[in-house]
């Protein structure tokens, strides 16, 4: 295992390069584009500003009023380790997140994962967009990821609105009245 002291040389070697400021550069650029190009579709007031991280994740929330009522938001991340753009179904706080995943765990979602939760897990319902993108080809990639984020979004609020069994539609209901 390395020691800060070690990972800092070998962050300093890297940084000399330059490569590593580029792509982030491009990467952040690309991200406050896409975070822009949402705000035009959606409304100022639907998307928060861009959290940079710590190399972990990059992100900006979407909150469409379907799901904002709901104390629910649309996360677009670049998620830094698996090295792809995902969009995650995520939550005001954790007692609404465990709320919802509740709601969730059991239904069937073949081309999403039900994240369990966990200390510093932060979705409820994760959605791989795409590993292989080119930032040189901004246009096909934002158009993919918008195009994959409004099918997950109508994904979820026809399952909040329709797709559960009427008993849990009922506590939803109540559970909502009580907020």
């Amino acid at each position: 295992m390395h020691s800060k002291r070690e990972s800092l040389e070998e962050f300093r070697r890297l940084l000399e390069k330059g490569s590593i400021q580029r792509a982030y550069r491009a990467l952040l650029s690309y991200m406050l584009g896409l975070r822009t190009h949402f705000q035009k579709r959606l409304g100022v007031a639907a998307v928060s500003g861009l959290y940079q991280g710590y190399m972990d994740m990059t992100y900006f929330a979407l909150f469409p009023s379907s799901l904002r009522r709901r104390n629910l938001k649309i996360a677009v991340v670049f998620n830094y380790e698996a090295f792809r753009f995902e969009v995650w179904l995520s939550a005001r706080n954790q007692d609404v997140q465990r709320q919802y995943w509740e709601l969730f765990k059991d239904a069937n979602w073949p081309k999403y994962r039900v994240a369990p939760p966990a200390k510093g897990v932060d979705s409820i319902l994760e959605c791989d967009v795409t590993s292989d993108f080119d930032l040189d080809a901004p246009d096909a990639l934002t158009a993919r990821i918008e195009t994959t984020t409004m099918a997950f979004i109508n994904q979820i609020d026809r399952f909040l609105s329709a797709d559960r069994p009427p008993a849990q539609r009922k506590r939803s209901a109540s559970t909502r009245a009580r907020s």
